[in-house]
Order: structure tokens, then sequence, then C-alpha cells
């Protein structure tokens, strides 16, 4: 915690960019409640909710790694800027008309921006501070995020006594729009290096497709974001779950639902907050496994938990440990992947992150028609930790580097030294491979196992 005061304290362009996005996010958690509720009242089926949902997700889903190679071939800042006005007028648009199909239709225009903003944002974000308070930054980001999350529907609570749902989704509208135009007028996310020469491909999904080859060739990174997916599958069947296990397991009514989510919420806020003093890369992939193991085993105590009480404690138990998957995860990409590829390797985390989810709503609600609430949610823990075990062996026979390189450095963990080429990713008609015998110094990423 000390690391994030220091650099709130230190750094004016972070408390800028900070300050933008804890405002759009207390307005995305607000407004999350009240885009349901005007889904609903548009199309009175459970499936406007569903399809609102995946309104949001599917660009990420389908695009993330085409959203990542935009954020690597031209400004962050621009990029992030344009997110946001493209979030603006889509909030902005459900508000004046009063149509389910466009409600869906400006859904997945808001989660066209979102998906723009999260890679862009993440690659973007080491340049915002001093190279040695990224990690406090990251633990920022992810601590924020959550937040909105966490206070947005309370937020929303209070708004809806006095106006209605269509009203806050405007004023969430207003949220990025203000946020558009900080961080318009602050300087970071300079274009990548590669690009930075002049050397841009000629299509974006080229350059997307060559990043997804040599996001795919990192070893350690690979199995970071796989595992973490994985674990996000798991915590997607968690969400469905849980209002059904609190209100006729536990018994605890509406009330106690929120107690919960805000248990959890306030669990992932700490675990986001531990990963604010960095650290060596035997340390991060410590964090990160203990993270998924933790997460995991608040969701088995959960299904296991007696009482409301002990409940309360397992939830903030899981969101612990999402707190510290996830933060750790975003450090050791950051710290490891070369700058020409972040944005990418962060489309491509953004992508599996949906998918994860996306997957975990469907097939929640299959199981849910076989088994219970509290069958389901043991079962979801169980899942948690095989994902925790299995990602430690993989990572243990992966092995540690010696040190995190500096991405400007184009440095990064476990890629082989049959790696991508630097030039591929900048166009060049290259094979793939460096066979052996070759420059090392010519790789991506060097192997520094």
């Amino acid at each position: 915690m000390r690391d994030v005061l220091r650099l709130l304290r230190e750094e004016r362009r972070a408390r800028l960019f900070f300050l933008a996005l804890t405002q759009s996010a207390l307005g995305t958690g607000a407004a999350y409640v009240a885009l349901l509720l005007v889904a609903y009242d548009r199309f009175h089926s459970p499936w406007a909710l569903s399809l609102v949902l995946l309104a949001d997700l599917m660009p990420a889903m389908l695009l993330g790694p085409v959203f990542g190679a935009a954020a690597d071939r031209w400004s962050r800042r621009s990029c992030v800027v344009l997110a946001d006005v493209v979030r603006a007028a889509a909030f902005a648009g459900i508000w004046l008309v009063d149509d389910f199909t466009a409600t869906v239709a400006f859904a997945a225009l808001a989660g066209t921006g979102t998906g723009l903003f999260t890679p862009a944002s993440l690659a973007g974000l080491p340049s915002l501070v001093q190279a040695e308070r990224v990690p406090a930054a990251t633990s920022l980001y992810g601590a924020i995020s959550d937040l909105g999350f966490t206070a947005g529907p309370a937020l929303a609570a209070l708004v809806l006594l006095f106006t209605g749902p269509e009203e806050l989704l405007l004023a969430n509208g207003v949220t990025f729009a203000v946020s558009a135009g900080i961080l318009f007028r602050l300087p970071f996310g300079a274009v990548a290096e590669t690009h930075a020469e002049g050397r841009v491909v000629p299509s974006l999904l080229r350059e997307a497709w060559a990043g997804l080859k040599a996001v795919a060739g990192m070893r350690g990174v690979r199995i970071v974001l796989a595992g973490s997916a994985a674990a996000l599958f798991f915590g997607g069947v968690f969400n469905v779950g849980e209002l059904l296990f609190a209100t006729e397991e536990l018994d605890a009514g509406d009330a106690g639902y929120s107690a919960l989510v805000a248990m959890f919420g306030l669990g992932f806020i700490a675990g986001s907050l531990l990963g604010s003093g960095g650290g060596p890369p035997g340390l991060l992939r410590r964090r990160f496994l203990q993270g998924a193991f933790l997460m995991g085993l608040g969701f088995l105590l959960t299904g296991l938990a007696p009482s409301f009480g002990v409940a309360l404690v397992t939830f903030a138990v899981a969101g612990l440990g999402n707190g510290m998957l996830l933060v750790h995860e975003r450090v050791i990409v950051q710290g490891t992947v070369p700058d020409p590829l972040l944005g990418r390797t962060f489309g491509v985390k953004d992508a599996l992150a949906s998918w994860a989810f996306g997957t975990a709503f469907f097939a929640a609600g299959g199981l849910l028609t076989a088994i219970d609430s509290r069958q389901l949610i043991v079962g979801v823990g169980i899942g948690g930790l095989l994902v925790a075990g299995v990602s430690a062996v993989a990572l243990h026979r992966e092995g540690v580097p010696g040190e995190l390189h500096d991405a400007q450095r184009g440095r990064g963990w476990g890629l082989r030294r049959r790696g991508r080429a630097l030039s591929d990713l900048r166009g060049h008609e290259q094979s793939a491979d460096v066979v052996g015998g070759g420059d090392p110094g010519a790789t991506l990423v060097d192997n520094v196992d």
C-alpha cells in the first residue's frame, strides 16, 4: 500500500489517469445494474439479460487480438481516448433510443470500446510512471476497476431513489466523456518502437495474427494466460451460482447476497494491492499461483460453508485470491513481454477471459438444472484447485528466468530460441523460426531460463 500512496504523491500523470479511471469505473459499476434493469424493461424475458451481457462480451471474445494490434500499431493514448468516446456514445444511445434491439447493439458498441480500452491502457501504463512503479500502478488499476463493481451498485441503489435507470446510463456516458477529456491531454502511451520506425504492416489482421503466434510461442507467458483463463472460467460459474446459493442454501436473502458480493469485492481489492511491490520473477510466479490456490480454496470452502457468517469469510478469501491472480498475471506480462507486442498480449488475455466468462455463463445454467447450487460451488472449488495445481506443475517445468528484462529491450520470459523474429512483427515476410545456430539477439524474446 505504501508503494501505491507514493505513486499517487509523486506521479502527477498517474494521479490524473487514475482520477479518470476511478470516476468511469464507478459509473460502469452503477450502469451495470441500470443496464440490466433497462434491458428487462424493454424485453420481458430472462434472455434480455443474457443477450445484453453477451453483447458486451462478444467484441473482446472475437476481436481481442485485433484490439491489441491496434494498441501496438497506433498511439495507446489515442486508443484509450477513442475507446472512451465510443463508450460515451454507446450509453448515450441506450438512453436516447427506447428499443431492445438498439439496446443490444449499443451494448455491443460499449463492449467494443471496452475491448479496445483494456489492452491499450494496460500496455500504455508502463509509460505513465517510472519503471520501478509499474507494479504499483498495475495493482492500483485492478483495485480501482473492482472498486467500481463493488461500490457502483450501491451508488446505483442510491441514485435510483431519485431518478430512473436510463438517466443513470446517460450519467455513465458522461463519465466516459470526462475520462476521454482528461486522457486526451495526458502525455503517455506513444506508438510502440516497431511502428515508430515507420515499419507498419499493411494489414491489422495480419499484425494481430503475427502477435497471436508470438504470444503462443512464449511458453511461460502462455502458461500464465491459460491458467488465468481457466481460473476465470470457474469464477464465472461461481458468479452464476452464488445468488441461488446465498438465497436458497444460506437463506441470506437479497441483503445477505449483496453483503457476500461486497466481501468478495473487498477481498479482490486487497489482493490487487498485494501486487504493488512487484518483486523478482520467482516471487511473482509464486504470488500468481497462490492467488489461483486461494481463489479455488475460497470457492470450495464457500460450497462447504454451514452458515452465512462463515460464507462471508470464504467469499473474502476467494476475492483475495482472484485479485492476487489477476494483478500478478498483469505484472508478469508487463515485465516480460516486449513493448511492440504488449498490446496484443493483453488483447489475447482479454479475449481468453471473455471466452472464459461467456462459456461459464452458459455452462452454469445447464449445470444448475442437474445439480443444486451448493454442489455446483463445491465443484467450482475443486476445479479451481486443479487449475492451480496444473499451473504450478507447468510453471515448475518451465523454470524461472533469472531476471525480468526491460520490455523496451525486446526481451521476455520463455520464448524458445526458435521463436518468432521481431522483424516478423514488423510485417516482413520471414520464417517464423530462427533455426539453431542463428543470432540469439535476432529473436523477439530470448530464452532466459
